[in-house]
């Protein structure tokens, strides 16, 4: 008999320097004679970042260790450090600068003129600190603004860095887009209007009724109380979309007019008995007016089947940057900031496109300084949902 018993063997990061020898080849004999001398170069790949150590694996790796796994770049120096390459952090940050500004900026450039041809797009937006501004203190907040497309066409995710949040920004990155937009509940976004038709947020609404009902004493939370009843609203509409979850867009259109409008027509009715009744200030008055503020953008969702009761899904994209910013803090330059939003919209939309971002990102370092990256035809086979890629930047691909 034979026994097999399998073991994961963990083989750790391993760092080489690899030598590019090119022979120049010239006649000796029309040297010697005094001819003209025809000298013929053997071709050589670009290199990734000239006058640097920086290979495409080298700077897919260190991109993919901070802006996939949130490890800052001083960690990383430490880290090569221990494998005997002395890097410094501020060589690390050149590179990302490099080949952020160099060589992603046309696919990120291409992927926004794909995104603003979309019907229905989220949005979102968080803070994010940088420390040498102009005319800025180091503490001032700015902002990280995010982007994306819907359930439909292939997945876009797009940072983009702004040093406040003002409605002008959207405006200004969104221009040329028609069609609906969900987004939560900040004035800023209406500044769109009426070219665009925002979509509210049913899961901010929701929130609200649940932080009320958890600020009343433990003892009152299983009464029928005012809070609990805007919640139960609000989880019959979620009962709704559960059950048309695999539906079409047709489909669900019609379903939600015939199930959900009713709903919605009562809560309606409630919110406005409600108004009078409550004090303004209260958690519970501020669910209320919240969703009567709210309240034609939150119902924007029944006039199409494509579209969604909350903007969940923009949260959910730019949550690896909040999760990336806890560890790595701030940025230290408005360049480096728009580098990160750069590096983050091309990992992002490449891992919601089921590839392996550091195998992507070097895909992307040996082929972008071979091509000329004013043909947009080349850039659209290197954008993450093109079939062009090779089958080793896809997940699950052997």
């Amino acid at each position: 008999s034979v026994e097999v018993r399998q073991e994961l063997k963990v083989i750790p990061a391993q760092v080489k320097v690899v030598k590019h020898v090119r022979h120049v080849y010239a006649c000796r004999h029309c040297e010697h004679h005094e001819a003209h001398t025809p000298i013929v170069t053997a071709p050589m790949p670009t290199p990734v970042f000239p006058g640097s150590l920086a290979s495409p694996s080298a700077m897919a790796y260190i991109m993919s260790q901070k802006y996939v796994y949130a490890q800052p770049l001083y960690r990383q120096e430490k880290h090569l450090e221990r494998l005997g390459v002395p890097l410094s952090r501020q060589t690390l940050a050149n590179w990302m600068l490099y080949g952020a500004h160099q060589w992603l900026h046309p696919l990120y450039e291409r992927m926004k003129e794909h995104l603003i041809r979309q019907e229905i797009l989220h949005a979102d937006e968080t803070t994010v600190q940088v420390l040498r501004e102009e005319n800025r203190a180091a503490e001032t907040t700015s902002y990280m603004w995010l982007y994306r497309t819907g359930r439909d066409g292939p997945p876009i995710i797009l940072f983009d860095y702004q040093k406040t949040r003002a409605g002008e920004h959207p405006k200004a990155f969104l221009a040329g887009f028609r069609g609906f937009l969900h987004v939560d509940g900040y004035a800023g976004y209406n500044q769109l209007k009426p070219e665009v038709t925002l979509v509210g947020c049913f899961a901010h609404a929701r929130r609200k009724f649940d932080e009320a009902l958890n600020a009343l004493p433990p003892s009152d939370r299983n009464k029928n109380v005012a809070a609990k009843i805007g919640l139960g609203f609000c989880n019959q509409l979620y009962a709704v979309e559960r059950d048309l979850k695999e539906a079409s867009p047709e489909e669900r259109y019609e379903e939600r007019l015939k199930r959900s409008k009713p709903i919605l027509e009562a809560f309606s009715v409630w919110l406005h008995q409600m108004k009078d009744q409550v004090l303004p200030k209260s958690t519970f008055g501020q669910a209320v007016q919240y969703c009567l503020n709210q309240w034609e953008s939150l119902t924007n969702y029944l006039k199409d089947g494509r579209l969604e009761i909350d903007n969940n899904r923009s949260e959910r994209s730019i949550k690896p940057f909040v999760i990336g910013r806890k560890n790595w803090l701030f940025s230290n330059t408005p360049r480096g900031a728009k580098a990160s939003a750069i590096i983050y919209s091309i990992i992002e939309t490449a891992k919601e496109n089921n590839l392996n971002p550091y195998n992507y990102l070097t895909y992307l370092f040996e082929r972008l300084p071979n091509i000329d990256l004013k043909d947009k035809d080349m850039i659209d086979q290197l954008l993450p949902w093109s079939a062009a890629l090779p089958s080793n930047c896809r997940v699950n691909q052997k």
